[in-house]
């Protein structure tokens, strides 16, 4: 379990760095800051989640026993 720990925390900065290249002010509405904020943090969470489960589970496949 500690490896998939490693591998949240390495895909965590992953992510915020490739997401801090979206301009998400021209997506949104205006005055809606709460929820275009919500919708990056919850967007950052699911890819953070799927990207660490693919890799994990890619390695655990090819893995010969």
């Amino acid at each position: 379990m500690n490896v998939k720990v490693f591998l949240y925390f390495f895909v965590a900065i992953l992510v915020i760095w490739a997401m801090d290249a979206i301009n998400i002010n021209q997506i949104f509405k205006k005055n809606r800051v709460i929820q275009a904020r919500v919708f990056y943090l919850l967007l950052g969470l699911a890819l953070i989640y799927l990207i660490t489960n693919l890799i994990y589970d890619f390695f655990l496949s090819t893995q010969i026993l």
